[in-house]
């Protein structure tokens, strides 16, 4: 049985265009399943050069993005854990501006670093598969805000929809004339 919808009190307004990503009535695993199946074959495609493309020179790089999609999809997956465990030891936030940097995901091959996104993403499903149903209304703190773990399961596909998105629409990826 899919989980409902977190209302708006059990998450930071920032979450709430990363939960918006997921169609009304869609279950979030589901949608975890299928990028699952998605993002490999949407960066497979893509040559050396295109996945260090950085659409202005401020911008992230093809490569920098997916590092930053499983820096999140840790945190997310962690925080979810502690507060569907019932753990209301408030959470710290996290950084992805120094993270970015800091993975160094520039010098990864891509197909390492997507092979590193879909281990974490089975690793999220295994404790997202694992949850009893009561879990999810519980809720925490993450960053100084409210947060439950239903609201952190829309999170994690949100956010990386929200990657997707601005890949297909900044980045061109996923369009052919594009990969080359």
């Amino acid at each position: 049985m899919p989980v409902p919808r977190p209302a708006s009190d059990e998450f930071a307004p920032f979450y709430a265009g990363y939960i918006a990503t997921i169609p009304d009535g869609a279950d979030p695993v589901t949608v975890m399943h299928q990028q699952l199946d998605q993002l490999p074959v949407l960066f497979g495609a893509l040559s050396p050069a295109r996945a260090s493309f950085r659409y202005a020179p401020d911008k992230w790089s093809v490569k920098e993005v997916v590092g930053h999609l499983s820096d999140a999809e840790r945190v997310f997956s962690y925080r979810m854990m502690r507060v569907a465990r019932g753990d209301e030891t408030p959470l710290p936030g996290f950084d992805e501006t120094a993270y970015v940097p800091a993975g160094a995901f520039e010098t990864r091959p891509l197909g390492n670093l997507v092979a590193e996104w879909v281990a974490i993403r089975n690793a999220t499903l295994a404790l997202v598969h694992g949850m009893p149903a009561d879990a999810w209304a519980r809720r925490g703190t993450a960053n100084g805000k409210p947060i439950s773990a239903r609201a952190l399961l829309y999170i994690t596909p949100g956010h990386v929809q929200h990657h997707l998105n601005v890949l297909r629409e900044r980045y061109g990826v996923g369009t052919q004339e594009r990969e080359r």
